[in-house]
């Protein structure tokens, strides 16, 4: 028992093009698998912080229950998911599915929650089932991503951060009640105003919320300068060009669901989020999954995203350690345009 309850976890194999893989030790029982996390949390936290993520290979986790047990061993509190934006199946005990987005839809790279003020500082991803052709969860890391922009880009973020505008209606994407957690339009106005967010009702019971905040901030305990928003995640120019011509016809100008632009309203170009993009690409490793994976990423060390697949593909999500936006020395204060 002395070895698994050691304090510091094997050292990671780190191969080009794939994340830092820990193989943890052979666990009988689930129990004695959480002690070890526990234990072994410290030097974990060290590899996140060199990598931005891991992935703990050998875990005994088959069931969200069992998931959820590993999840509260890894974090120090749980955080909530905000201003929601995805489908998502619940399992209870604040686990999640990782998204219900259909399979053949790929999902760039981001940080969650990164629009909001106070955001989930950890998060654990669980395969309980694997799918059997693609579906990784691929990762980068944002430090990497940042230095591969153009100075002139990044500073122009540092000094108007970015814009985040969404349209929530009927047909695309999720309601404001479901996105808000909110019953009535109060509900929505007061999270509104206590969350520095613009927000404009319009006919046919729509939504329109406007929120500006800073795309370049810093690790709070490494003190690293990072690149942490949703900018290309969410702009028109990284839809695929048919679903964009759809969507734009159907919708009309400035009503997608989502779009992003400079803190200072100007637009961005298709040429500046194809460099975004391809700083992310050249950053990214992905792992396939295996059966009983467990990947703790920091979310504000790397982002996130998802593979198209085939087969079944069970991943659930946990997030944890909150973090205030405040507290990451923001170069733009968030405010509501």
């Amino acid at each position: 028992m002395a070895e698994r309850t050691a304090a510091v976890a094997p050292a990671p194999a780190a191969e080009p093009g794939r994340p830092a893989l820990v193989h943890t030790p052979a666990f009988d029982a689930l129990a004695d698998a959480c002690a070890w996390l526990a234990a072994a949390k410290p030097s974990l936290r060290a590899t996140l912080d060199e990598y931005g993520a891991c992935m703990l290979r050998g875990l005994p986790v088959r069931s969200p229950s069992d998931f959820a047990a590993v999840r509260d061993a890894l974090v120090d509190g749980r955080a909530a998911y905000q201003e929601k934006a995805t489908p998502r199946s619940r399992f209870g005990d604040d686990v999640f599915s990782s998204t219900d987005l259909p399979p053949a839809h790929r999902i760039r790279l981001h940080n969650e929650n990164s629009y909001t003020l106070t955001f989930p500082g950890t998060l654990i991803f669980g395969c309980l089932t694997a799918p059997a052709e693609g579906g990784a969860t691929p990762v980068a890391d944002v430090r990497k991503v940042l230095a591969r922009l153009p100075g002139d880009l990044a500073d122009r973020f540092r000094a108007v951060g970015w814009r985040l505008t969404r349209n929530f209606g009927e047909h695309l994407g999720l309601d404001w009640r479901t996105s808000f957690a909110a019953e009535t339009r109060q509900d929505v106005e007061r999270y509104c105003a206590e969350n520095l967010i613009a927000c404009e009702w319009r006919d046919g019971d729509r939504l329109r919320t406007t929120q500006v905040r800073s795309a370049i901030v810093r690790h709070p305990r490494t003190g690293d300068e990072i690149w942490f928003n949703h900018v290309a995640f969410w702009n028109e120019w990284s839809l695929d060009p048919d679903i964009r011509a759809v969507l734009g016809d159907e919708l009309g100008p400035g009503e997608l669901p989502f779009d992003t632009g400079f803190g200072d309203g100007e637009r961005l170009t298709e040429q500046e989020i194809a460099v975004l993009n391809a700083a992310y690409d050249d950053e990214t490793v992905r792992e396939r999954w295996r059966a009983g994976d467990v990947m703790i990423v920091d979310n504000l060390l790397a982002a996130h995203g998802r593979d198209p697949f085939r087969g079944d593909r069970r991943i659930v999500v946990a997030m944890g350690d909150p973090v205030a936006l405040g507290d990451c020395s923001p170069t733009v204060a968030a405010f509501a345009p």
